[in-house]
């Protein structure tokens, strides 16, 4: 569900145009970038927020195609 959500908001960005998404867990941690860059869509950086474990909160930073 999380990657339909973020699909749906990078669709509706001009192209060029850069989101952060926070991510909770190990699979969207590991589906969203990967779907997003299948997409043509260029994934900046997946950076832990400070006190989180491995299946924490990310923050994912994409830039639309």
């Amino acid at each position: 569900m999380t990657f339909v959500k973020t699909k749906l908001l990078v669709e509706r960005m001009p192209s060029g145009e850069m989101v952060e998404v926070r991510l909770k867990g190990a699979e969207p941690l590991a589906n969203v970038p990967r779907s997003l860059a299948e997409l043509g869509h260029q994934i900046i950086s997946t950076v832990r927020e400070d006190g989180e474990g491995a299946d924490g909160i990310h923050r994912l930073l994409v830039r639309k195609k």
